[in-house]
Order: structure tokens, then sequence, then C-alpha cells
């Protein structure tokens, strides 16, 4: 068994189905060869951030870690924003990079950096397996188990190619035993100030999305009969069709009116980085249900739970709150119509139009596709009003907000699930910076449909200019045909400017085998009052 081999064996043993990449020399090849051996498959992206997306998305989908493939020096420090990407959003990505041995380091300069210092700050940890007969499964192993333990995240190991070839040992089989949950005085604290409470109010985040905790969340909320909200990366867990359903926390005016109604706030499984940097607007006691304690708090819990959260969530004892189903429908009612975009205008259709007609022809076709939305004014709109029935439904760069993040996403998910296929919402300014991804989609052939706000606009930096005199220039650009771009790559794309032609494309979209881009004119006329309601 060699160093490749090694690592290989390792990433089978933790379920690994595919490497997202783009591949240089010294070790890649090697590694893509062994993983090939032990039928994990390689996926040649175009850019390494996106490479790290489509690994992030993969793991939060599965459960299981990410992987991504890179090579040194500017490989690494392309893949730097998808590793802040699946930091700040919690995912397990491993990622591989070429290095350097001692030997090389005692001539070269070309190329070189300390990647681990560059990726410190976004990585859980890291390992160099770069000698000869270095311990590289055993190193990848521990790295994946790292990646695993809560709160979940990325990693980096860098295998030299001396070290890929040269015998190694392989990994270790044993697997760590998971974290128990051990009532005790702070689940006596919860459940008494639950007993107390009238009228609580649930916040599920992103650790909730775990088939049994959103099973156990469900179960909790219906015992008590309270609202329930759900940060972005939570959409699904509590379904936007279920009649507790409250609309969407941020930590932003717009779900304001519920929880001041609210006497007590269970936190399940909300992580701060989900929240956006406003301080916490309410009085309720907190009752904190976490895999681990955070390193920041918006607001110091009465009482916190740590580990996992299923067991946790079971154990809540309370009487059925005082809620009444038409004041949970109510405050939902104006949730939803507080952020309404309105009907289309003259230059093009409106954001809320693009989404809800592209869920209602998915629903006229049986289709069940899962969204991936970049960061944007669009995403306002797109985490509104697409209803989510499960977790992992819809898919969002929350922590980060990164640009680039829904194609790269929409792809990794198509692949995933090629039956559902999936949905990318992205800006004209995300789409530029994740062009060549189009290319990847296009070689793939996967089931994704690419819709495109096409404003010409920076939109959501145009509204915070806030009557800055700003050169013209400077927020946007000449207006993009992305649908003849894609063309170009081997895609198909469509230009849509009104509603008749959007629904004409999207039914052609839904109906293809493969990838679809609609290049779709909107108004973003209606986008300031919107991020006004949601964030006051």
């Amino acid at each position: 068994m060699t160093g490749a081999d090694a690592v290989a064996a390792a990433l089978a043993a933790a379920g690994v189905e595919r490497i997202h990449g783009v591949p240089g020399g010294g070790s890649s090849l090697a590694l893509i060869e062994a993983a090939a051996a032990r039928g994990i498959r390689f996926i040649l992206a175009r850019q390494e951030s996106a490479a790290v997306i489509m690994a992030a998305t993969e793991a939060e989908l599965t459960g299981r870690p990410g992987v991504a493939l890179v090579t040194r020096g500017p490989g690494v420090s392309n893949a730097a924003n998808g590793m802040a990407q699946a930091s700040l959003d919690r995912a397990p990505v491993l990622l591989l990079a070429d290095g350097f041995t001692g030997a090389e380091r005692g001539f070269a300069n070309h190329q070189y950096f300390d990647h681990a210092a560059l990726l410190a700050p976004v990585t859980k940890g890291a390992a160099r397996a770069v000698e000869p007969g270095a311990a590289a499964g055993v190193m990848a192993a521990s790295l994946l188990a790292l990646a695993m333990q809560a709160p979940r995240g990325p990693v980096l190991l860098e295998l030299s190619a001396a070290a890929a070839r040269a015998p190694a040992l392989p990994p270790p089989l044993a697997e760590a035993a998971p974290p128990g949950f051990a009532p005790g005085p702070a689940l006596a604290e919860a459940r008494r100030i639950l007993a107390a409470a009238r009228r609580p109010v649930l916040i599920a985040g992103l650790e909730a999305t775990e088939p049994a905790a959103c099973a156990a969340l469900r179960g909790l909320i219906a015992r008590l009969g309270c609202p329930a909200l759900v940060t972005y990366k939570a959409k699904g867990v509590v379904p936007d069709a279920d009649s507790l359903f409250a609309g969407v926390f941020t930590g932003g005016a717009a779900e304001a009116p519920v929880l001041a109604e609210a006497d007590c706030i269970i936190l399940a499984g909300a992580d701060p980085v989900e929240f956006i940097p406003q301080p916490w607007r309410y009085g309720a006691p907190v009752i904190e249900l976490a895999t681990a304690p955070r390193p920041i708090a918006y607001r110091v819990p009465e009482v916190a739970l740590h580990g996992p959260i299923a067991p946790a969530l079971a154990a809540l004892e309370a009487p059925r709150s005082a809620w009444k189903a038409e004041e949970i429908a109510a405050h939902r009612r104006r949730w939803r119509d507080a952020l309404g975009n309105g009907p289309s205008g003259n230059r093009g259709l409106s954001p809320q139009a693009v989404v809800e007609l592209a869920q209602a022809t998915c629903r006229e076709a049986g289709a069940e596709p899962r969204i991936a939305v970049d960061a944007g004014a669009h995403m306002f709109p797109c985490t509104s009003f697409w209803q989510a029935s499960h977790p992992g439904d819809l898919l969002i760069s929350n922590g980060l907000a990164t640009m680039g993040f829904a194609l790269p996403a929409g792809i990794a998910a198509a692949m995933q699930d090629p039956a559902r296929g999936a949905i990318a919402f992205t800006g004209d300014g995300g789409l530029l910076m994740a062009l060549g991804e189009l290319a990847t989609a296009a070689v793939l052939g996967v089931r994704l449909t690419i819709i495109v706000f096409n404003d010409a606009t920076l939109s959501l930096i145009d509204i915070k200019k806030d009557g800055r005199r700003i050169p013209e220039a400077a927020l946007g650009w000449p207006e993009a045909d992305f649908a003849a771009a894609f063309a170009a790559l081997g895609g198909t794309g469509l230009r849509v400017g009104n509603e008749a032609e959007y629904r004409e494309a999207l039914a052609n979209a839904l109906a293809a085998p493969g990838p679809v881009l609609l290049d779709v004119r909107v108004d973003p006329a209606s986008y300031p009052s919107q991020i006004k309601v949601l964030r006051g």
C-alpha cells in the first residue's frame, strides 16, 4: 500500500463517494488513481473554490465528509474562499493538497507558501504527509474524524508526490463512538423554564437538519403547539406548509412580531454564525440546544444543553402552549405579505414571480428539485417564497454568504440525487464569478436548471449606497448574454423577457435531460423595500 492508497482507503472507510477538484502535478494524479480503484469518482471542476463548495454541499446532503483536491501554491490559495464557506457553514470537508518535501524546500521557492498558515483561520486542523513513509492514511483518518466532530468544519492534508508513491501503513479501522446524551441539571432547568412558559417560540438552525434531530424537533413543536421559525440553512426542517411554521429567522426585523410575544425562546441547533450582525432584540428566557458550546453568543442562554440534539429535543417536556392556530397563521401571513415583491414591471419579471412561477411549474411537472441560492438581493425572495418540505431542499451559503455559490452547489446537488435534479438561482454577479462551472455542468450533463436574475447590477450593494455619489460603473456592468455563454460552453441557454416566455422556458428546462440556463431579465425596483422589512 502506497501513501496515496492509504489516503484513498481512509476516504472509502468514511463513506466518501466523490473527490471534487482541479489537479496539478505531484500527488494529485496518484490520489485520483488510488481513489478510482476504490470506486471513488473524481469530478473535475474549473476553479478550486467551486470544487470545495461542491464538496461542502455533498457533505451537507449526505452527512459524510466531502473531499476536494488541489495542487500546491495557487491551487490552495484559490481554494481559500471555498474553505471559508465550509468553515462558516459548518461543513466537514477534507482538502487534499500537494505538498513539498524537506529536500524540495532546500532549493525550491516556486509556488511555495505555508498552506496551513494561510488556511489556519478557516480550518479545524491540518497535517503534512510529505516525507516518504509518512503515515498518510493515519493522518487522513484522523483529520476526517476531526472534521466530523462538533462543530463540524474543514481540514487540510498536504501530501507530497514522494509520500504518495512510497509504501505506507493502512489507516486505522476503528471509529470513534458518537457522543451520548446525559440528562442532568441542565435538562431539569430547561424543563422548568419551558413548563412555566405559555407562549414559547422555537428557532431551528443548521444543526437541526440531521434526520433524527429534525424528527425530534417536529415532535416537540407538535406537542407544544407553538410557532417555529427556521434559519436559511434550516429551511424545510419545519415545512413551509406546516401550520406551525411562522417564517424565517435571520436576527432581523421581519420575524420580530412573533418573537416579541414569546415568553420563552428555544434555539434548536441555531448557530450564531447564521444570524446577521445585529443585537439580540428579545428579553424572553432562552433555552439553547447545541452540539457544542458556542464561542460567541448573541444572547447568553438561561440554560444550554450540549451534545446530540435529537435526544435533548425528545427529552423536553411541557404542557401545550397557549398559542392559537389562527394567531400563528396571522403571523405567518403578515411575514409573507410584508416581504412581497409585487407584480412584474416594465423592466422585467419581479424577483418573487421568478421564484413562485418556478416552483409552480415544477409542481405541474411532478418535479421536486433541490434549489441552490446565491448571495445577493435575489436571495431574499428565494428564501422567503420557495416552499421547502425537507432539510436540504434549499442550499445556501449563509455563514460566509459568498457569491459564486449557487452554480457549484447546484451541480453537486444534482449529482447527489439525479432523480430530483436541482435549480441554481443566481444573480448575474455571482454567475460571473463562477462562469467556468457552466462548462462543468455541461460536461457532466446533470439535471440542473440555472436561473439567472439578470439586472446588470450588484443590486444588494446598490441598495446600500445610501445616497452616496458612487460612479455609475462602480456597481454595474453591461448586460451579459448568459444564454449565449452557456451555449458556447456546450449547454442550452434561453433568454427570457416576460412571464409567458419564462413559463415556456421553465417547462422546457424541466423536461430536458441535461442542464439548461434561463437568462431572466428581472426588475430590481422592489428589492429596497423588501430588505428594509427583513432587516429593519
